[in-house]
């Protein structure tokens, strides 16, 4: 048996027989430990849930040449996916279409084409789909507005003091060269169809749905990131809005909620009044009903305009 100190280390988190055997444990040692087996030469603790780093990490391990896919990957790259594709109980784990699909007890196996940049590595001992190509292999599973939310967010400007990068993970053209070289996967007409909607300038899911909404509602494409005076690098900005009717849109999301982040949105606000304009403040509340407090808005501004 090993000592108690490399025991606790091993038994930390999931392990493979292998690594056991290494520690000086064997089969009947793992059956006195608080361990589960949960596939093929794979164990992690009794107590608790593995993160699902750690659950990729071991799956990998013991599966030379696959990687985490599809809404694994989304998960593991911090992207939005719409309740129903966020269940993690499942792994997706893919491998190049010359080799056997994962078959393990918790995966979901895929054989894939795929080029060398489309695969890329997130820590030690986890290989995922980029961000890129994560969206086109849930392009067979999405609907096409959630295809598109999650593609607005691949190229959206980051802001580095928030997020820790400064580049989006791709641009529309990055995406639209990837589709190209992946003409005859399926869910690919999906992808080409939420591409032309996909936008930059979209900060958050909901603004996307809301810019959706207004578009399938008959509205006018609103401009995103409507800067109060564009010859001012320091204006205020708003989400959306109409420059024509001077009208913002601000969705206030659940980071709106501390006392700073008010005060900056009373300033922005106010600004944008100051200036003759309206703005509309939507919250989470409106999306229940498709926005309608908001189109019903717009559309007396819009009216009033005509007049």
């Amino acid at each position: 048996m090993t000592t108690p100190t490399a025991l606790e280390i091993m038994l930390s988190s999931s392990f493979t027989s292998t690594e056991a055997q290494r520690h000086g444990l064997d089969y009947f040692d793992l059956l006195r430990q608080n361990v589960r087996h949960v596939s093929r030469e794979l164990y992690l603790p009794g107590d608790g849930d593995p993160s699902l780093a750690d659950r990729v990490r071991a799956h990998l391990a013991v599966t030379s040449g696959s990687w985490a896919s599809h809404r694994t990957s989304a998960a593991l790259h911090g992207l939005w996916l719409p309740d129903p594709a966020a269940d993690h109980s499942l792994l997706h784990l893919s491998k190049p279409s010359h080799l056997p699909r994962v078959r393990r007890d918790g995966v979901v196996g895929h054989r894939v084409h795929v080029l060398p940049d489309e695969v890329v590595q997130l820590g030690p001992g986890i290989l995922a789909s980029s961000p890129a190509r994560t969206w086109l292999d849930l392009g067979n599973e999405l609907g096409p507005v959630a295809l598109v939310a999650l593609g607005d967010q691949l190229i959206r400007r980051p802001r580095a003091d928030f997020e820790g990068r400064s580049r989006p993970h791709s641009s529309k053209d990055a995406l639209a060269e990837m589709l190209r070289c992946h003409p005859k996967m399926k869910g690919v007409a999906r992808c080409r169809a939420a591409l032309a909607d996909m936008r930059v300038g979209a900060d958050s899911v909901p603004e996307t749905l809301l810019r959706l909404c207004l578009l399938a509602y008959g509205f006018p494409e609103p401009e995103l990131q409507i800067v109060l005076k564009p010859s001012d690098r320091f204006s205020f900005s708003a989400d959306m809005g109409y420059r024509s009717i001077r009208v913002a849109i601000q969705y206030d999301g659940d980071h709106h909620l501390t006392d700073e982040q008010r005060r900056r949105d009373a300033r922005r606000d106010a600004a944008f009044r100051a200036a003759g304009w309206v703005v509309i403040i939507v919250t989470a509340e409106d999306r229940r009903d498709d926005f309608a407090r908001v189109r019903a808005a717009l559309r007396s501004l819009f009216a009033a305009r005509a007049a």
